[in-house]
């Protein structure tokens, strides 16, 4: 670089200078960073001239294949630049002289500072509200499901944020912690890139073993390690914040008589300066409730306790087995407080206060989800659970138990087994400890044990089959833990994602939730009479139709549309269907189909709303008239790393069909070549129910025998062994 630029200026140390900005000037490039530049010049040369030598300079550095980020200034205008644009500023702050005039790099590093020193309060607001744009974009590094080094709160740019706040003189800060903190960030942004082989800064969940054997950890470990060094950097962000708050709040705080005066919230608990404070009174040693109350005032008036008095509580705070078990009203009061909670929750898991009370959450502390639909690590999602079930508190008799089901649902992850089975007793062990009989812990163990039963059912199931509402309330056992068990399960899946509460999973489990609510009130109609298929809420087909002949209409549906298809009814039909629907680029959520005389009626949930009837038809045609081969365009084959078997006959309660589960990796023409084999079984498909897990699908086909009843063992043995050959299964 310095060679480059001798070899263009003619007098390199008159009023002419290549500096080297932002990450450059830091030294912190990484194997895939920009090379980010300012050609200098002061602001008595004529721009004509340097325009000319930036000409010859730019491409001698891009024929040596540097990455660069290239631009020219006169002093003056990179200095009024930096007034303007905080980003500006803070990138010139670590400005450093590559070839040159270094008295001209050194003007600009004491002017920049000079200006940046004296609009701190402005430049500070501005990017303030940069990093809070930032972080509902990124989200916190700890917390992400997949955090980005750089922009995800705690990450590389609020290092950078850090060292520029420390640079004011306004407040102090431990740089050598944030220096070291930064430092592992770097290196480990450098063997990310290095796995991917190209620029990038998301830990990528498939590049964490390499990263982690690069930091002689195993990939759990290193994950860990990661994001802990994410919450310790966003936390000095935090208590910087704040410092500046104190700053800015002080000079109108009237001057008080007998020293500063501390409002009384509760016994031992004040609030001074916006923060909540022990009062002189206090005594952590005989009063371990007193976490308790300091914290729910925090979370109430949304205000950070006090550093000293967190530390206090830290030190003097201890629970034995007769002081936990009378916390248990305190602590149900925090859990439903409400969005509060969250900031005060992590903040008393920083000063390790929450192992106090609770030593099972170390287990699931930033502890990354294996679920692709989850947006955060198991401790910040139980804790969005434990938010939104407080919601919720007005719509069941016991908030509490509700509240500690939710924050303690995935107590079991970490360990060997189905996370449910086994944070269950986990969780009433818990319970115990903290003072609730066993009733109520009995209660809470069987929300944890069954808080996926819900979504599972509603999703893999026909739920208008009125047996699937009978076999949930014979799990559930009563009215009051359906509608806490609904409620937890509201609150879980909304803290997932999106994905997991859409409108149409939600509207498949409230739906299940009211049928199983009316079966609990007599009001379910015997299934062996009434159900044939087809959905209570849909008018029956009066519809026929001649042979080759179809008709398609089509109604938004929750976030997608619902597809009515009437055809003349013939072997393999539905798996017709299904392919033409897959080859239009329709993705299928579910099918049931009836068949009236000779006319078969299907009804098709598909994920895109507005469906174009007639470019459907169109396309539908070419299956029916047999120009489409589906065969060619559909057959799916099991990829060589799905190693189990991928169908199973399910061993559920009574059902009025028998169920064939799929699971196998998603791809295009599962669902036709299932429906294919099936119907070559000489079998008929009532239902059909897809759920899909990342890249994993979950389907569950209602399979019935010419006089639609459920399979004998042996034909159902024979179906599994067949689907899983057209699939290329293994088992």
């Amino acid at each position: 670089m310095a060679a480059a630029f001798a070899a263009v200026a003619r007098k390199p140390d008159s009023g002419l200078a290549l500096v080297a900005v932002g990450g450059y000037g830091r030294g912190e490039l990484s194997p895939f960073s920009d090379v980010d530049v300012v050609l200098l010049h002061a602001d008595q040369f004529g721009t004509k001239g340097v325009d000319k030598l930036a000409g010859e300079l730019w491409p001698i550095l891009w024929d040596q294949k540097v990455p660069l980020d290239h631009s020219v200034r006169s002093l003056a205008e990179i200095t009024e630049l930096a007034q303007c644009d905080f980003r500006v500023a803070m990138g010139l702050l670590d400005a450093r002289c590559v070839a040159g005039d270094s008295g001209l790099v050194l003007a600009l590093r004491s002017t920049v500072l000079a200006n940046w020193r004296r609009d701190a309060k402005t430049q500070l607001a501005a990017a303030r509200k940069d990093r809070d744009a930032r972080l509902d974009r990124s989200g916190p590094l700890a917390y992400e499901a997949v955090p980005d080094l750089k922009n995800s709160g705690g990450g590389l740019r609020d290092a950078v944020l850090l060292r520029a706040i420390s640079t004011t003189w306004l407040v102090d800060l431990p740089m050598a912690t944030v220096n070291e903190l930064s430092n592992e960030l770097l290196d480990v942004r450098d063997l990310l890139q290095t796995a991917a082989g190209r620029r990038g800064d998301k830990l990528l969940p498939e590049l964490l073993p390499e990263i982690a054997a690069g930091l002689g950890q195993r990939a759990g470990e290193a994950d860990i390690h990661i994001r802990d060094v994410g919450r310790r950097i966003y936390h000095l962000v935090a208590r910087a914040w704040h410092r500046l708050d104190l700053l800015e709040r002080s000079p109108r705080r009237p001057v008080r008589r007998g020293g500063p005066q501390i409002e009384q919230i509760s016994v031992g608990v004040g609030a001074l300066d916006g923060e909540i404070v022990l009062l002189p009174t206090a005594d952590p040693r005989s009063d371990p409730n007193l976490l308790f109350r300091v914290a729910l005032a925090a979370a109430r008036r949304e205000l950070p306790i006090n550093e000293a008095s967190l530390n206090r509580l830290g030190r003097e705070v201890n629970f034995s087995a007769e002081s936990v078990a009378l916390a248990k009203q305190p602590l149900a009061d925090l859990l439903t407080v409400g969005r509060g909670l969250i900031p005060v929750w992590l903040q008393l898991d920083f000063a390790g206060l929450i192992d106090k009370f609770l030593p099972e959450w170390a287990g699931i502390r930033l502890r990354g989800s294996s679920s692709p639909v989850h947006r955060f690590t198991i401790d910040r999602h139980s804790l969005e659970a434990c938010v939104n079930a407080a919601e919720l508190n007005r719509q069941v008799a016991r908030p509490d138990l509700l509240a500690v089901a939710a924050i303690l649902h995935d107590i079991g992850k970490g360990h060997a087994g189905d996370h449910s089975e086994v944070g269950a007793p986990i969780a009433a062990q818990i319970a115990a400890r903290w003072g609730y009989g066993p009733d109520e812990v009995g209660l809470i163990e069987f929300l944890v044990r069954q808080h996926l039963l819900l979504p599972t059912v509603a999703t893999g199931r026909d739920i208008e089959d009125p047996i699937t509402a009978a076999n949930v309330a014979q799990v559930v056992g009563s009215v009051e833990r359906l509608t806490l068990l609904a409620a937890l399960t509201a609150s879980d899946a909304a803290a997932t994602s999106a994905t997991a509460w859409s409108g149409w999973r939600r509207s498949l489990i409230e739906g299940l939730v009211a049928k199983t609510r009316n079966h609990f009130r007599g009001e379910a109609l015997d299934p062996k009479v009434t159900y044939e298929g087809w959905p209570a809420n849909q008018p029956e087909p009066q519809d026929s139709c001649a042979p080759g002949e179809f008709r398609v209409s089509t109604a938004d549906h929750h976030d997608g549309s619902l597809l009515t298809i009437v055809a003349a009814d013939r072997r393999g039909l539905l798996a017709d269907l299904a392919g033409g629907l897959t080859v239009a680029g329709l993705n299928i959520r579910s099918c049931r189909s009836v068949t009236v005389g000779k006319t078969a009626t299907s009804l098709w949930e598909v994920t895109r709303p507005g469906v174009d009837v007639t470019v459907l038809t169109e396309r539908l045609s070419r299956v029916f008239d047999r120009s489409l081969d589906l065969a060619a365009r559909l057959s799916y084959q099991l990829p060589a790393e799905a190693k189990e078997s991928s169908v199973a006959v399910l061993d559920a309660m009574e059902q009025s069909a028998t169920l064939v589960q799929v699971r196998a990796l998603d791809g295009r023409g599962l669902v036709w070549t299932v429906c294919r084999a099936i119907a070559d079984q000489g079998l008929h498909i009532r239902s059909v129910h897809l759920s899909t897990y990342g890249d994993e699908v979950r389907d569950v086909f209602y399979v019935t025998d010419d006089s639609q009843q459920a399979l004998t063992e042996s034909a159902a043995e024979d179906l599994r062994a067949a689907v899983n050959n057209a699939i290329g299964g293994l088992g």
